[in-house]
């Protein structure tokens, strides 16, 4: 163990070239996806993704409220992320803080730029993403429940939307990153992206890297992104083939 100032930095790179949790730079962690979890709403999905525990519903298209951003060509695609004040280790704060509204907002976005929206004008199709354990990654996790919620819903998508974080790690480009490389990484950025076209709609960075480790990262994240788009495909199947019922 190393220090700075007060805090203990964990060893994230043996010289083996294993991380902290003994995955190899291009793994991911364990996840598992349930879609329909959730019989009031229109469509929902539960992951677990490592120790992160997200759960998402949909509802609509239905009224808009308030009538005011009612579009007359499109619908509105509303998202409200939220981390509850249990799902950290330091209790926060109940309620939207300024982090989680600049989440829900890039999620929004990111889902209005595959949603059919102009199918149903004048409604709203609404967005709600719980973290109810966070472990690194959320809005990833986010983003792949709420997919698969949306799906669940039968709201038309180009396709669903896979999402991964991608950093730096020990020097090294690694994929999916838990809390501790999170946290004392050199570089993390989350990305999610059309599969079939590989569209990015959502890239995000804090921290720094070269041309070079950028390159690696996205082609690391395209790989990560098409690995859980199965498995989003997989919960569809499962779900709707009566495997998974709904609590």
């Amino acid at each position: 163990m190393g220090s700075v100032g007060a805090k203990e930095v964990p060893v994230l790179l043996s010289p083996e070239g294993l991380r902290i949790d003994g995955r190899h730079l291009d793994e991911l962690r364990p996840i598992r996806i349930v879609a329909g979890a959730l019989r009031q709403a229109d469509g929902s999905a539960f992951v677990e993704w490592g120790a992160n525990k997200v759960m998402a519903a949909v509802y609509g298209p239905r009224e808009v409220h308030p009538r005011h951003l009612q579009q007359n060509n499109k619908a509105i695609v509303q998202c409200r992320y939220n981390m509850a004040a249990f799902s950290v280790d330091e209790r926060k704060r109940p309620g939207l803080d300024r982090r989680s509204q600049e989440i829900s907002k890039v999620i929004s976005e990111a889902f209005e730029s595959v949603i059919f929206a102009e199918e149903f004008p004048r409604t709203s199709i609404d967005i709600y993403i719980e973290v109810l354990q966070a472990n690194a990654g959320t809005r990833c996790a986010g983003i792949v429940a709420a997919s698969v919620a949306l799906a669940d819903a039968g709201i038309p998508m180009v396709d669903l939307l896979p999402a991964v974080a991608v950093g730096k790690v020990g020097g090294a480009i690694a994929l999916d990153l838990k809390k501790e490389e999170d946290n004392f990484g050199e570089a993390d950025m989350p990305m999610a992206l059309v599969p079939q076209s590989g569209r990015l709609v959502l890239l995000q960075m804090e921290g720094h890297m070269t041309r070079e480790e950028l390159s690696k990262s996205l082609d690391l994240g395209v790989t990560g992104c098409r690995a859980i788009y199965e498995k989003m495909k997989q919960a569809l199947r499962d779900r709707y083939a009566g495997g998974e019922a709904a609590a």
